[in-house]
């Protein structure tokens, strides 16, 4: 049926929305419309004739649904073109760009070497992991650098007042070697000085270990017990010595280094006030002790470490008190003779008595002096420049003797810094957390390692060399860990910093507050080790760029340190954080299974360990063919668990960023690289592993970061189809391996 236009066409009309509906006379009530009325033919006309505007409103009403029209068409055009990626051009943004854009070279194909592509024009030596723990460094020294009022007594004063007190090097000059001579004076003295008392050996020893931190003839600490890992255990085990090995060098370069530690030590006995022949008679007998000692060494393999108790280790090795010298060390924990000790090397503390018991009864000055001598070394840091600067020669002299290139002196800064963090770790923990890990950041970092866990979650459901128990079990694995972020609780505590460290005493002089220091540190981590479980005791800072998985806590690591730019920023790209943080995240997830991918680990599998295996040759190949600079070659086999970790690691990311995309709109990326969302997840994935050319050395656990960069990424589709690499190039071979 078909309405009728003609005007003098009997009609009616009806307004809908200002709009005029014209409908034909008869029109079958099914169609919806309403009961029509007749209008004569003259009322039609009158009507018509009386209302010029009708053409005019007819053509307004057309222009109207043009214009609607119109606007509607430029709305969507506006809509559907603001859904594609947005530059991000904050000032983060800003200096990541300017970062990928001063190491990436552009004139190699990123199919044929992409790791040249991203890292080409990388300057200096380090990684970006590096770089990061060397900018945390600076953040650090920053807050301790700005002037801030504190409350009295409070733990911030006290770190700024240390601080300051070691980098005020006018007064530590002025002291000289009088705060050293003192504590001679409180350990009894020594011949060398004029006052000599002839202690007792033990309390010397005691006096040493649990004031001064200071260990002569062997090295006591706690661990956690092997098989009861919240559980402290004393630990017993060879010193440390400033010269090495003899059995690590040659005669003739052992005999040259022996040489120049006997000059450190002529110069620590005159820098104390000791006459020139007899420093050199006490330092000439301090190197024979040394000596026999090394001779008393066995190499690493030959030891095996062994549980006593304190009353058999005195049986053992009497010239030492062996209770009394622990009990002082680790105070507050009460000992018994009882008590179960590790001695690691027991053979070594047998010999070592039987020499300290002749000393005591023959030369019992020079017994004194030895420990005198090697006391001021340990201390020599927080001396005047004349002690530092004695230490600092004997360590280069060594270092070429040894063939190793030289170490620049440290900036004042770095020393007072690193002594800093390791006394009030608990408030520069806080401080740092508050400036760098704020709400925005452990939200982005949260929903991130979330994404990331449910995706490997639901790779687990596909993994074909898995049966139902194997797959059961390993969800439950990831479904039960725990995850912590930022830095231990206790170091965000408020009362932490209230108590404000009150066995602390800083004053009067620097070396006297460093070992104040020394007291108060150890005493908290022996109480550390007394706190009742489930704490999970950090193995790193709150700064540090190291993330860890604890088996006997069943916790994952991630300090405040690593969640930072380059890896992670609420304001960057989306892909920039799944393809840095998020693959950092998933590579440590993946550690879960370690155990599973060795040979017999999967029980649970069956025969499906047959696939697993095949997965693991197959990778173990494909690394093996991918090329090194200048033709070197490298074995990676028995790093095959961290390079199964790379892969999948970029596989559990990449689906995890996918699926973000999918449910999150507003994707963002950076100007001027002209890279996609998808090339710029890679981008920032390979960017972790920049720095100078590699060359044949010690890598650690790790591959060279090129293997690290084109194993995983060759091995992933996707990355050849974003980029467009032909068929065949390095990074889009004929076959690829299939494990996650």
């Amino acid at each position: 049926m078909k309405d009728t236009a003609l005007p003098l066409s009997p009609q009616s009309t009806s307004s809908q929305g200002g709009l005029v509906v014209r409908t034909n006379q008869g029109a079958e009530p099914g169609l919806g419309m309403g009961p029509l009325q007749e209008e004569p033919l003259a009322e039609g006309l009158a009507e018509a004739g009386s209302h010029p505007w009708a053409l005019v409103r007819r053509v307004l009403t057309t222009l109207l649904l043009l214009g609607l029209l119109l606007g509607s068409s430029v709305l969507l055009v506006y809509t559907f073109g603001s859904c594609g990626p947005r530059p991000c051009e904050t000032p983060v943004c800003l200096d990541l760009l300017a970062q990928y854009l001063a190491s990436r070279n552009t004139s190699v194909d990123p199919c044929s070497d992409f790791y040249s592509f991203v890292c080409g024009k990388t300057k200096g030596s380090i990684n970006s992991f590096q770089a990061l723990a060397e900018e945390n460094r600076v953040r650090l020294w920053r807050i301790l650098e700005a002037p801030r009022a504190w409350p009295p007594g409070s733990g911030e004063e006290k770190a700024f007042q240390f601080y300051s007190s070691c980098m005020d090097t006018d007064a530590i000059e002025a002291a000289g070697a009088g705060p050293l001579r003192q504590v001679i004076e409180e350990l009894g003295g020594w011949p060398l000085s004029g006052n000599w008392t002839s202690p007792d050996f033990n309390r010397t020893l005691r006096l040493l270990m649990s004031q001064y931190d200071y260990f002569p003839f062997f090295r006591a600490y706690l661990q956690p017990h092997p098989t009861l890992p919240h559980t402290p255990v004393i630990q017993i085990d060879q010193p440390k010595f400033d010269v090495p090995l003899k059995q690590e060098q040659e005669q003739k370069i052992y005999a040259q280094m022996v040489r120049e530690y006997l000059n450190y030590l002529n110069q620590l006995g005159l820098l104390l006030g000791g006459a020139p022949d007899k420093v050199q008679e006490h330092a000439g007998l301090s190197i024979s002790i040394t000596s026999r000692l090394f001779q008393f060494l066995r190499p690493l393999e030959q030891r095996r470490a062994q549980v006593v108790t304190i009353a058999q280790l005195q049986e053992m090795a009497p010239a030492i008190d062996w209770l009394s010298c622990l009990q002082a060390m680790f105070t507050p924990m009460l000992l018994s003779a009882s008590q179960p000790v590790v001695v690691h090397d027991l053979e070594y503390l047998r010999n070592m008595s039987q020499l300290v018991a002749g000393l005591q009864l023959r030369h019992r000055e020079f017994l004194q002096s030895h420990m005198i001598l090697g006391l001021a070394g340990s201390l020599s840091l927080a001396l005047d420049s004349k002690f530092q600067e004695a230490h600092q020669e004997l360590n280069q002299r060594l270092r070429e003797w040894m063939e190793r290139p030289p170490v620049p002196p440290r900036p004042r800064w770095m020393e007072c810094l690193e002594k800093t963090r390791t006394f009030f770790e608990p408030t520069l923990a806080a401080l740092f957390v508050h400036e760098a890990f704020n709400k925005d950041t452990q939200k982005a970092a949260m929903e991130l390692f979330s994404d990331i866990k449910d995706t490997l979650l639901a790779r687990l459901q596909r993994l074909p060399w898995m049966n139902e128990e194997a797959r059961n079990e390993a969800q439950d694995r990831v479904t039960r860990l725990q995850v912590k972020m930022g830095a231990p609780e206790w170091a965000l505590e408020a009362e932490q910093a209230a108590q404000g460290y009150p066995e602390v005493r800083l004053g009067p002089s620097f070396l006297q507050s460093v070992l104040s220091c020394v007291r108060d540190f150890r005493a908290r981590v022996v109480r550390s080790f007394l706190q009742p479980v489930p704490h999970h005791r950090w193995r790193v800072p709150a700064w540090g760029v190291s993330a860890y998985y604890s088996p006997s806590d069943h916790v994952m690591v991630f300090p405040a340190g690593l969640l930072q730019p380059p890896f992670l920023h609420p304001g960057y790209p989306r892909a920039v954080n799944y393809g840095a943080a998020g693959s950092i995240m998933a590579h440590e997830l993946l550690r879960l299974f370690d155990q599973l991918l060795l040979p017999g680990g999967c029980r649970a599998c069956d025969c499906d360990t047959c696939g697993l295996q095949r997965a693991l040759l197959c990778l173990e190949r494909h690394y093996a063919a991918l090329p090194l600079p200048g033709g070197t070659s490298f074995n990676s086999s028995h790093m095959l668990l961290e390079n199964v970790a790379d892969v999948g690691a970029l596989a559990i990311a990449l689906q995890a960023y996918r699926r973000r995309l999918l449910w999150h709109r507003g994707e963002t990326t950076l100007p001027r690289l002209g890279l996609s969302p998808q090339q710029l997840f890679f981008q920032s994935h390979a960017q972790m592993m920049c720095k100078e050319p590699w060359s044949q050395g010690p890598q650690g656990q790790h591959s060279p970061p090129q293997l690290r960069v084109h194993g995983p990424l060759s091995n992933t589709p996707a990355f050849a189809r974003h980029f467009h690499c032909p068929q065949g190039t390095l990074m889009n071979p004929t076959s690829r391996c299939q494990l996650w």
